[in-house]
């Protein structure tokens, strides 16, 4: 285990009239994954379960100040959500958003990095701390290529939250996806390497203490979310035995070290984005490849296994699911018939037997 401890850097709380026009980009990695360092053996996932859109009820938000591109990335059990919208685009730059959907309504809150020129809110815990990463620039996807940088915002204010390393990536390429009710968020930086290495991170907030993490049997590691017990979900490179050996594939990295290898049969790639306290596990997998590629949601516990077509009815074949709280609301998104990307709020549907 690497242990790091550096002196976050405070960021005066930014004007409302500021914020407004603050944003940040998200750019994901496509081959990433990430868990706490004490890594043991892997164990696969349980047998695939059968599909189960019919049990959400699918909500579209989206911020109609962009309405043609909007993520929704976390939800707290005050069903809080983090989000952001803007495509990212050169003239199209990302801006964080925290939302409360209730009662038909939808209010949002702007989020953003204090001077940035994009953010993206990826995170909440339930205790008035958010994470994210901003960037200094909009370049979209040409040269200089944007730089990341990891915060996180206690109740509005900002502290940075880049892994402190002798060998970043140029720019820097620095992410937090997730944190927890103890204060410890999780991500992933780039290092510097040619080709670069991705590597998984958590950040205790209040010991200003960051630990690089690996779990076992999975190469160039993201962290993308972690529970109060300190799972952690996330996805990357899987370098076991198995038949998926080489494909992007989602990981539960347990807080007593153990591996399990989320991989949905017949995909060629699985992302584990989002997880609860109860271990359930939410994310997004990949079927088919080039123009013939289909992206469905998933969910997944250790007792039932996944459920696969998770799929909002207006994106089936085109939808991401990015978080879930400990009732089993589901956020995320999709691709809709007229290509704009739309925030999506998946409520369960509970079925009393007679």
């Amino acid at each position: 285990m690497l242990t790091h401890v550096k002196h976050a850097r405070p960021v005066a709380r930014s004007s409302k009239a500021a914020r407004r026009h603050r944003a940040a980009r998200w750019a994901r990695v496509a081959i990433a994954a990430a868990a706490p360092v004490i890594a043991t053996g892997s164990v696969a996932s349980p047998a695939l379960a059968q599909d189960a859109p019919s049990n959400y009820q699918f909500r579209t938000i989206d911020n109609q100040a962009d309405p043609t591109f909007n993520q929704l990335l976390g939800i707290n059990q005050d069903g809080l959500i983090a989000g952001y919208f803007g495509s990212g685009a050169m003239g199209h730059p990302n801006k964080g958003y925290l939302l409360v959907a209730r009662h038909g309504q939808a209010r949002y809150l702007n989020e953003n990095w204090p001077e940035s020129a994009q953010t993206q809110v990826t995170g909440l815990n339930d205790r008035g701390v958010t994470v994210g990463f901003w960037s200094s620039t909009n370049n979209g996807g040409t040269t200089p290529v944007n730089d990341n940088r990891a915060f996180v915002s206690v109740r509005g204010s900002f502290i940075d939250g880049d892994f402190p390393t002798d060998n970043p990536a140029s720019p820097p390429f620095d992410q937090l996806l997730g944190v927890n009710d103890h204060d410890i968020a999780v991500g992933f930086y780039n290092d510097g390497a040619s080709p670069t290495n991705t590597h998984a991170y958590t950040f205790d907030i209040r010991r200003n203490r960051f630990n690089e993490v690996t779990p076992s049997g999975i190469t160039n590691p993201t962290g993308a979310a972690i529970n109060n017990q300190g799972d952690i979900a996330g996805f990357g490179t899987d370098a076991t035995s198995d038949s998926s050996n080489g494909q992007v594939v989602g990981y539960v990295l347990r807080r007593d070290g153990r591996v399990t290898v989320l991989n949905v049969s017949g995909s060629s790639q699985t992302q584990a984005l989002g997880i609860n306290d109860r271990d359930e596990v939410v994310g997004v997998y990949q079927v088919g490849t080039g123009d013939n590629a289909m992206m469905h949601g998933f969910t997944w516990t250790p007792a039932r296994g996944f459920q696969t077509n998770v799929d909002d009815p207006a994106g089936m074949g085109a939808t991401t699911l990015n978080g879930v709280n400990d009732r089993g609301q589901l956020v995320g998104f999709y691709t809709d018939a007229s290509g704009n990307v739309d925030g999506l709020l998946a409520n369960p549907v509970h079925r009393h037997r007679g």
